[in-house]
C-alpha cells in the first residue's frame, strides 16, 4: 500500500527559529512537501533545562545526541548566564514568511521550558495563563487565532486539554503512537481531536549503535511501509527545527529524497484533521496516560493500552 505522511515541525528555540526554520522550509519546498510549523513564542530559557539531568535517561540522551553541537553554546546558556531572547518579538518576520510560503502554522508553547518541565504540576489557572500568552503572541505575529497546538515534550494532561477546548482548536498533536482519537483524561472526554506522532524522532534514534546514521533513512522507510501495509493510515513524523533543520539537516534531506523516490504522499495535518472530522462519529475515544517510550527520557502522553 502507498505511504501517507504528515510532517510536524516543533520549533523550540530562538536559534532554531532564525536558522533551522528557513532551512527546513527551503528543503520541504524543494520536494513539494507540506508541514505544520509549531512555534515557541515567548522567552527562550533553554539553559534552564539542565535541571532535567536528574531525570532517568536524560544524561544518556544528551551524551549520544551531541546536544552542544546541535543547539550551540549560546542557546544552552539562554535564561541562565545569558538573557532569554523573546522568540516571537525577534523572529516575527521568519514566522510570517513560513506562513506566506503556504505552510501551516500553530502553537508549540509560550515558554518551552516552563511547559515541558512544569505543566504536570501547574494548576488550571497556570496552564491557562501559559497557553493564553502563546495565543496572544500568535495573534500579534500572524493576525489570526491559532487553529492547532502541539505540546513541548508531549506533556499533556486534563488541564491542558481543557484550555485547548476553550481555544476551539481544529486539532492538537500532543501524544505519541496510535490512531487519531478524542482524549479521555481523569474520566473526562475532551472535544479537541488528537492526532498523535506515530514515528520515532531523530533524537530518539541518533547515537544508538543499532541505528547508525547510514541506516536511519532505511529504518524510517521500513517503519512507514510496514504501517501502510498493516492499514495504519497516515503516519505523523515530528521534526525539530534545531535537529533536522540544523545539526542533522543533511540526513533529513536524504530522508526527503528517499520518500520522494518511493512515492510517499505528503499530506497537510490540517487537511488530514478536516478529513477525519468529516466523519466525527467514527473517531474513537481513548484514555490518555503518561508512559515511557523507547529512546526518550521521562514520560510522555500516550493512548492507554
Amino acid at each position: 500500500m502507498s505511504i501517507r505522511l504528515a510532517l510536524k515541525v516543533d520549533v523550540d528555540t530562538d536559534r532554531g527559529t532564525r536558522v533551522g526554520v528557513p532551512n527546513l522550509a527551503a528543503d520541504l519546498q524543494a520536494v513539494g512537501a507540506p508541514a505544520a510549523f509549531l512555534f515557541s513564542l515567548g522567552p527562550d530559557q533553554t539553559g534552564r533545562a539542565i535541571t532535567r539531568v536528574l531525570r532517568p535517561g536524560f544524561f544518556q540522551k544528551i551524551s549520544r545526541t551531541s546536544v552542544v553541537q546541535i543547539y550551540g553554546v549560546r542557546t544552552l546558556l539562554n535564561g541562565t548566564l545569558l538573557p532569554a531572547p523573546h522568540i516571537g518579538r525577534r523572529n516575527a518576520g521568519v514566522m510570517r514568511a513560513v506562513r506566506d510560503a503556504g505552510f501551516e502554522v500553530g502553537i508549540h508553547c509560550y515558554n518551552h521550558y516552563r511547559w515541558q518541565d512544569y505543566v504536570q504540576t501547574m494548576p488550571l489557572a497556570g496552564v491557562r495563563e501559559e497557553f493564553e500568552a502563546a495565543r496572544a503572541e500568535f495573534l500579534r505575529v500572524f493576525g489570526t487565532e491559532a487553529r492547532t497546538a502541539g505540546a513541548p515534550g508531549w506533556q499533556s494532561n486534563a488541564r491542558s486539554r481543557e484550555v485547548y477546548d476553550e481555544a476551539e482548536l481544529l486539532y492538537a498533536s500532543d501524544a505519541r503512537g496510535g490512531a487519531p482519537f478524542f482524549p479521555r483524561v481523569e474520566g473526562k472526554v475532551f472535544k479537541t481531536l488528537e492526532i498523535p506522532s506515530t514515528l520515532p524522532t531523530f533524537d530518539e534514534l541518533m547515537g544508538r549503535p543499532e541505528y547508525p546514521d547510514d541506516q536511519i533513512v532505511a529504518h524510517y522507510l521500513k517503519l512507514m511501509q510496514a504501517a501502510a501495509d498493516a492499514g495504519g493510515g497516515t503516519q505523523v513524523f515530528t521534526l525539530h527545527a534545531e535537529i533536522e533543520g540544523m545539526g542533522r539537516r543533511g540526513l533529513f534531506q536524504q530522508l526527503l529524497a528517499a520518500c520522494e523516490k518511493v512515492g510517499v504522499e505528503f499530506v497537510r495535518l490540517d487537511e488530514y484533521a478536516r478529513e477525519l472530522l468529516a466523519n466525527r462519529a467514527v473517531i474513537p475515544v481513548r484514555d490518555q496516560v503518561l508512559a515511557e517510550i523507547d529512546g526518550r527520557s521521562g514520560v510522555v502522553a500516550v493512548q492507554a493500552a
